[in-house]
């Protein structure tokens, strides 16, 4: 449509995406989840399905993969990488592992780290679920930029506009809370988030983590 513009950036770039003669912008509308197409990608290590490169890199041309920080960190901040960003209880015991397992052999696939974790699959997640999470958001620097993208986007909302984040982590919908929250320059519409209802997880699984929050700018 001739009305649609793509563009293609970072959360951290809004500013210089838009066009300066695009004139006042009255919605913004974050979705922090990640396309079917993304993970089902081959050689981008995003799933732990199939045997991969441990890469996990939005945008391939920079240069830190996932291989990266599990090959070359401290145990400590591998640990801490699974804690903030997997919530993952096991997060010491998976990092003394990925230690311990690199001084025999490099870590360089998908299935390599997944044996590493080991662990016995709880309910319907599997045991490294939280932790290919946490790397993903590490090599990307996602809540970082996150919060750059918030900030740009609070400032370039004309008064009466709306900003409206769908997230799908709690660290990120804390980021989204905390922001909404501190801003003297908006109104939160939503005191709690909304959730999908039963009949859409029951269409799209994949939406029962969801969360989305609204504000607008005074």
């Amino acid at each position: 449509a001739k009305n649609i513009i793509l563009k293609q950036g970072n959360f951290r770039e809004l500013k210089s995406l838009i066009p300066e003669d695009f004139g006042e912008v009255h919605g913004i509308l974050f979705d922090l989840g990640w396309s079917s197409p993304q993970f089902s990608d081959r050689n981008r290590g995003f799933s732990f399905q199939k045997d991969e490169p441990l890469d996990m890199r939005m945008d391939p041309s920079q240069e830190k993969t996932a291989a990266d920080i599990v090959n070359n960190m401290y145990e400590d901040e591998i640990g801490r990488i699974i804690r903030t960003y997997g919530e993952d209880r096991r997060w010491r015991s998976i990092a003394q592992s990925i230690v311990k397992a690199r001084r025999e052999m490099k870590i360089e696939t998908t299935l390599q780290l997944v044996d590493i974790i080991g662990g016995n699959r709880r309910g319907s997640i599997h045991p490294a679920t939280r932790t290919f999470q946490a790397l993903r958001i590490a090599v990307n620097d996602e809540l970082a930029a996150l919060k750059d993208g918030l900030a740009q986007a609070i400032e370039i909302l004309t008064p009466g506009g709306r900003i409206m984040v769908i997230s799908f982590h709690s660290g990120e919908d804390r980021i989204v809370k905390h922001m909404f929250k501190k801003d003297d320059r908006l109104d939160v519409l939503t005191k709690r988030p909304i959730t999908a209802s039963d009949d859409e997880i029951t269409e799209n699984p994949r939406s029962r983590s969801a969360k989305l929050r609204v504000a607008e700018k005074k």
